[in-house]
């Protein structure tokens, strides 16, 4: 990598397709990596992400002369799953990523915790402050 590479804020078309399959963006880019994997609409673009080589993957069967019956009874069953799992493992791999990054894991909720905070202060005047870790109770 040259200086100017090192002090870029957004990654080029390759480093962002890199990224999005598991690569470390320089630091210089730490901002937008945070804006990524714990901003506005980033369990959407990881579900996309995921899904974008499962559609690649199974474009193919959808050339193979038969029914539409037979290619959805071909591809969905296998889609499917990527859909769920990508949903299901959203918050570990962007914790994962941004951890890779050098950055808090906890980014992750930032949102909820924003949007929630109500409910929390509201928790605490009740009941008092929670014990124990903050990973135990930060839902």
């Amino acid at each position: 990598m040259t200086a100017a590479d090192t002090a870029r804020s957004r990654p080029n078309a390759w480093e962002y397709v890199t990224y999005c399959y598991g690569r470390r963006l320089p630091d210089s880019m730490k901002q937008w990596v945070a804006d990524d994997l714990a901003g506005r609409g980033a369990t959407v673009r990881m579900m996309v992400r995921v899904f974008i080589p499962a559609v690649l993957i199974l474009t193919p069967f959808w050339l193979i002369p038969m029914s539409l019956y037979l290619h959805l009874s071909t591809t969905l069953p296998i889609l499917i799953p990527f859909v769920f799992f990508s949903h299901a493992l959203n918050k570990v791999w962007r914790r994962h990523m941004l951890r890779k990054h050098g950055l808090d894991p906890a980014l992750v909720d930032y949102i909820s915790r924003q949007r929630n905070a109500h409910i929390h202060e509201a928790y605490i005047e009740k009941y008092g402050p929670r014990e124990g870790p903050s990973y135990s109770h930060d839902v």
